[in-house]
């Protein structure tokens, strides 16, 4: 465990670019990666700026080629429910999606950065999860979807813009929060294609990720503690990973933290890996009340293992075998301060790309660094320590004295607690001999009430008082070893705060077969629904006994395949064994509720006999 003293330091007295440079992260990408972080003013003036109104009409308020960053945030009054955004492409002709498309592929041939997903997504999820993906994708259809001519569109603009002006550039903010000095990375790409490239929920035009870095002063010096990627679902303490946890956190040059970004979604994490990422359709709430039962039953009574069938699987690719942007490499940042004085910051409210009207907003392009999506203040702009569950942490100079002064306001507690404790007591004996003096005398009937009430009361306090000596002699003697060992220099555990921790999937842990896998996840849905036609069209009489049989070939096959032959052969006779017994239920439920009812009374008369004889 590295000591603060061999972690790298800046003086407090730097500025706040040269801090940002001293820790500026290294990000690895993905090969096949097509859009890099990039100057905002670049992509706007590549943009139009629209106001979507609530009546559902789109207004151009500025066209492409004549947006600069000051005409985004001229003042443009606009009704409640409005929605004021950026388009980077516009709407294309059929013509114009087929060229776009075709000069992708020409592009990408040129470049020779292609992507293979291995072991694909469909591949790793069983038989519902696909049924459910394919639901999923057929929404598109209902849905404001940006096309995939929208993003080969997008590609070539942006390699356009890169050719011309190479460079990369991150948003750079330092602020100061409860002690500690707080770095903020922010990186702007002009769109998110994890949809369109590679496989992933959604794509959106322009995208913004960050990185966070939390210091702490000591002697002078700015010391790194912890760092914070942005990650999809992820959120508060599942964050943030600690400064000397050299597993989790790799650095380079000792002061740069390493990103690996996923592809096309953009999103950070501390490993090099392919991720699980899933999605769980919506539901309605009586179906999803009926599924909690049956998993408390299916885990609980019978003992089975979890699982969620109801969730489509995608697979966020963060392998770090692409670009590498940082110091040290061929690629360097171009970094920019930026704070609420910074007018396109705090001034735009809209969206940095298109309103899809996508309505469950995956699709909608995201707000800027400061706000949501809805114009409302992002939580990672004015709490960044509670966006990484700092918030409850104090700086590790602030801890032991911290801990200390617990330390003694609990005794000083206690001291008081030993005193107040025997008072409340004699005080609650006083007034029992009093209501008992009273028992006998009707006329004391009131005053009896009104002690009774009382003693009840003062009685519930003496029990807390006491609760809270116990309590507190735990917690003491708790504090009071951790205290001792912060002054002997140990530390925590590094992950201890950490409840959910993102870990590359293997995939090759779950397929026995690969290749079989993988064809059999890509035809598997089809033959489903031809097997279910052929049914319906030539034994309509057998549909639902030829149903169950089609499904239990399906999953068995789908066993065989993950390397879970015996685990499915034994669930599906315990589900089978379970309708059998609902089966005979339904057929002979009068001699079942009679034959229980006979064995019952059996069993209670001979028990109230036995306590007569014994």
């Amino acid at each position: 465990m590295a000591s603060p003293s061999d972690r790298p330091a800046a003086p407090v007295t730097a500025s706040d670019l040269e801090l940002l440079r001293k820790f500026e992260p290294v990000v690895y990408f993905t090969r096949g990666e097509q859009f890099f972080p990039m100057a905002v003013d670049k992509y706007v003036r590549e943009c139009s700026l629209w106001q979507h109104h609530p009546d559902g009409r789109d207004e151009l308020l500025v066209r492409q080629g004549e947006l600069t960053l000051e005409k985004l945030i001229e003042p443009r009054p606009a009704v409640f429910g409005s929605v004021r955004y950026l388009r980077f492409i516009e709407p294309l002709s059929l013509a114009e999606s087929a060229q776009v498309l075709a000069d992708q592929l020409l592009l990408r041939r040129k470049l020779g950065e292609y992507f293979h997903a291995g072991i694909g997504r469909l591949a790793r999820g069983g038989i519902l999860p696909r049924l459910l993906d394919g639901l999923f994708s057929l929404s598109f259809l209902l849905r404001g979807k940006v096309t995939a001519a929208t993003a080969a569109a997008a590609e070539l603009d942006y390699h356009e813009m890169l050719t011309k002006d190479e460079a990369y550039t991150y948003y750079g903010r330092l602020t100061r929060q409860n002690g500690w000095t707080i770095l903020q990375y922010w990186f702007f790409s002009c769109f998110d294609s994890w949809r369109s490239g590679f496989h992933g929920v959604n794509d959106h035009e322009s995208d913004w990720e960050m990185v966070t870095l939390y210091l702490y002063e000591q002697d002078g010096q700015l010391i790194p503690e912890w760092a914070a990627y942005a990650s999809h679902d992820f959120k508060g303490d599942d964050l943030r990973r600690r400064w000397d946890d050299s597993a989790e956190l790799q650095k380079e040059d000792q002061s740069h933290p390493v990103v690996f970004s996923g592809a096309g979604s953009h999103a950070s994490y501390f490993r090099r890996g392919e991720y699980q990422a899933e999605v769980n359709p919506p539901l309605p709430p009586w179906l999803s009340g009926l599924l909690r039962l049956w998993n408390k039953f299916w885990t609980e009574t019978l003992g089975q293992p979890a699982a969620d069938a109801f969730h489509i699987p995608f697979v966020d690719f963060a392998r770090g075998d692409g670009l590498r942007i940082g110091p040290g490499g061929s690629q360097t940042w171009s970094p920019v301060l930026i704070d609420e004085s910074t007018p396109w910051v705090s001034q735009y409210r809209g969206l940095w790309g298109l309103f899809a009207r996508d309505p469950i907003s995956g699709e909608n392009a995201p707000g800027g660094p400061m706000y949501n999506r809805d114009g409302s203040p992002r939580a990672s702009w004015y709490d960044p320590l509670g966006f990484a569950g700092l918030d409850k942490v104090p700086p590790p100079p602030q801890m032991q004295p911290m801990l200390a002064d617990n330390c003694a306001k609990i005794y000083r507690r206690q001291q008081e607690l030993e005193k107040l404790i025997p008072e409340k007591a004699v005080e609650l004996q006083e007034k029992g001999v009093r209501l008992k003096g009273m028992e006998g005398n009707p006329h004391l009937a009131k005053q009896y009430t009104a002690l009774e009430k009382e003693i009840i009361t003062l009685s519930a306090e003496v029990r807390n008082l006491r609760r809270e000596v116990s309590e507190n002699t735990s917690l003491l003697e708790g504090l009071t070893r951790r205290l001792d060992r912060m002054k002997a220099g140990g530390q925590d555990d590094p992950r201890f705060h950490i409840r959910h921790l993102a870990e590359p999937d293997d995939p090759t842990q779950v397929l026995r077969f690969d290749r079989a896998a993988q064809t059999w996840a890509a035809v598997s849905l089809s033959l489903l629904m031809f097997a279910v036609a052929a049914l319906i069209f030539f034994a309509p009489g057998y549909i639902w006994a030829g149903l169950a049989v089609i499904l239990i070939l399906f999953v068995v096959a789908e066993s065989f395949l993950r390397g879970a032959f015996i685990q499915t052969v034994g669930r599906i006779t315990l589900i089978l064994a379970m309708i059998a017994l609902v089966i005979l239920f339904i057929h002979f439920w009068k001699w079942i509720i009679v034959g229980a009812l006979l064995i019952m009374g059996i069993s209670l008369m001979y028990n109230r006999l036995r306590e007569m004889t014994g």
